[in-house]
């Protein structure tokens, strides 16, 4: 319910149709807030139940409700949630209306997995690999020092052999984009000759172009594939009228460009010598933008290319306008209401960069979560639609959701689970993942990983953990049974052996159904490519030639290595992650320009 308290409740409906409720909980402040609760609701009728808004319990006088948040108002809210999903329930059972269908999911227990719905048993196919591919997949890295970075919006089948395989070699990581070149560093520190990077053609660019930097360009660097991989939010920023946006930041002065990571280095390059530029990802763009605010005076920050992650940014801002100054300074401390007013007419964002794919998540699937999902834990990616967003942000101001990265969500499940388990009472978890399913991997092993950790405990109660995929019927495929078109099982490898899959069947990029893990480039990142580039290595006979991720010899209008001016803006993310600050060579090129 949003607290460590937990709660009971039992709704039912007289012969009459008023509402009757019961609520306890181990908590007895909480009991007393349930207790109030029912004063007000018992016995009323289900229009008067479903009208009832929090802020209409001012009355009650419950500390804190008109004001900022905290565990027990939580607690009140949640507890009514619940209450109006449940009379909803009643209401249309009375009616004879038919129950609505349930999102797909996957429930996680310490004996194992369920999979219900077609959608996720696809995900849950390959979760438990088969071991002889993990032994040689291992067998290969080991011999010929191969390090593998990932991205975690990888096919299912990857990510399972790819987590099986960790066990045997350490120089396997699966991440989001923030640290695969990083990762990639420290695996050519540890021995690794060859890097192999499984993601679109910008994560290998800058896996290669970050071990230059280190003093590791003897280091191999090879894509899965010998066509392009590409991302279509990395081409909107290729775009033309992506330069003509920054055409118009370098005339507003001082000004700093925020770029998404998930663009080619030719474009941070390009960008770069129009306005200073520095990188970002989902998981530290609030922080670089606020502190970037703080360290220049009037600054004009323009953000791009993501549509959808550039309005979220905004309306999150303004929500921190009505939040106290000590909320503010959680967030950043320096900062407060009157800065965060100040900023909001300096902030700009790109209006053409909208990627496709997040259309998943748009209005019909979030008013099924409305219905169905109101009292479960919402998550959403920074780059989904506003609607989306919108509702996981008021869940998470009642503490039963997380806005942010990949890597935000991962950590925000895992603590629950953890909480749930530091509990010791029976319960059942439900996560709705406002993410690409490809996360499900990492999530599924994450989970496991936590509830196996007490399974063998004697008097442990039983946590389940349910992870709830929002997509329509529409998001899957039948695989082909026999067509001269299709592909082979050795070129599409063995996913297609399964009857479905995630995705839409026809188009090529990205869909609007499928999400990047089920998009056909990133489906280029087979478990069949990986062993092909592994067992080709070294490359005597130059066969991989297309496969390995060249260096960028072109030159910047001003005559400078793409690759070289491109890294910049990546280096000054790499000195904000570790100091917390913008590096004083960026806030010199704010303030007098980059010198090209």
């Amino acid at each position: 319910m949003g607290c460590t308290a937990q709660v009971w409740l039992d709704v039912m409906m007289e012969g009459d149709g008023k509402m009757r409720f019961k609520a306890d909980s181990d908590s007895e402040i909480t009991k007393g807030f349930c207790s109030c609760l029912i004063w007000v609701l018992d016995g009323a009728p289900p229009e008067e139940v479903l009208g009832l808004k929090t802020e209409d319990l001012g009355a009650l006088n419950v500390g804190g409700l008109q004001g900022r948040s905290n565990s027990r108002v939580n607690t009140w809210h949640n507890v009514l949630i619940g209450m109006q999903k449940r009379t909803k329930a009643l209401v249309a059972e009375r009616e004879g209306k038919p129950p609505s269908e349930l999102f797909p999911s996957l429930v996680i227990t310490a004996d194992g997995m369920d999979a219900k719905g077609s959608y996720a048993e696809a995900q849950a196919r390959f979760l438990l690999p088969d071991e002889l591919k993990v032994q040689e997949l291992v067998n290969v890295l080991k011999e010929k020092k191969i390090g593998v970075v990932a991205h975690f919006y990888m096919d299912p089948e990857v990510q399972g052999v790819l987590t099986a395989a960790q066990k045997h070699w350490p120089h396997i990581h699966i991440s989001d984009s923030l640290v695969m070149a990083d990762s990639a560093v420290k695996m050519a520190k540890a021995g690794c000759q060859y890097i192999t990077v499984l993601g679109v053609d910008f994560m290998s660019e800058n896996v290669r172009a970050i071990l230059d930097q280190a003093g590791f360009s003897e280091v191999g660097v090879y894509r899965m594939s010998n066509e392009r991989i590409g991302c279509s939010l990395a081409d909107a920023a290729d775009n033309p009228a992506y330069m003509e946006y920054l055409e118009a930041a370098s005339m507003a002065s001082p000004s700093l460009h925020v770029v998404y990571i998930n663009t080619s280095l030719e474009t941070k390059a390009n960008a770069h010598e129009l306005v200073p530029t520095i990188t970002c990802t989902s998981s530290n763009v609030v922080p670089t933008i606020l502190q970037a605010f703080a360290q220049v005076p009037n600054l004009n920050i323009w953000y791009g290319p993501d549509t959808y992650m550039g309005a979220n940014i905004m309306e999150l801002f303004q929500q921190m306008t009505v939040m106290t100054d000590d909320e503010i300074a959680e967030i950043h401390p320096e900062h407060n209401r009157d800065t965060i007013r100040s900023l909001l007419p300096r902030l700009h964002y790109y209006q053409d960069g909208t990627c496709i794919v997040h259309h998943l998540f748009g209005h019909e699937v979030v008013e099924k979560i409305k219905e169905m999902y109101c009292d479960a834990f919402l998550t959403a990616h920074f780059e989904v639609p506003g609607e989306m967003f919108s509702l996981a942000m008021e869940a998470k101001r009642r503490g039963m959701g997380v806005v942010g990265s990949t890597q935000n969500i991962l950590d925000f499940i895992s603590h629950r689970v953890q909480e749930a388990l530091d509990r010791n009472v029976n319960d059942h978890l439900q996560f709705v993942l406002g993410t690409e399913s490809g996360m499900v991997t990492s999530i599924v092993v994450t989970v496991r990983r936590l509830l196996s950790s007490v399974k063998s405990s004697s008097g442990r109660a039983k946590v389940s953990v349910e992870i709830v995929f929002p997509v329509s019927s529409d998001s899957v495929t039948k695989t082909p049974t026999s067509s001269s078109n299709s592909l082979t099982l050795g070129e599409a490898g063995d996913f297609m052996k399964v009857p479905i899959i995630p995705g839409v069947a026809s188009g090529e990029g990205c869909s609007i159904h499928g999400g990047c893990a089920s998009c056909p480039y990133m489906k280029m990142n087979s478990l069949s490519s990986l062993l092909k580039v592994c067992h080709h290595l070294p490359d005597e006979k130059h066969n991989l030639s297309d496969y390995e991720a060249g260096r960028l010899n072109l030159q910047t209008r001003h005559g400078k290595l793409i690759a070289d001016v491109g890294c910049e803006p990546i280096l000054h993310m790499r000195h904000f992650q570790a100091t917390k600050r913008l590096p004083e060579k960026l806030i010199h090129q704010i303030l007098h320009g980059c010198g090209n």
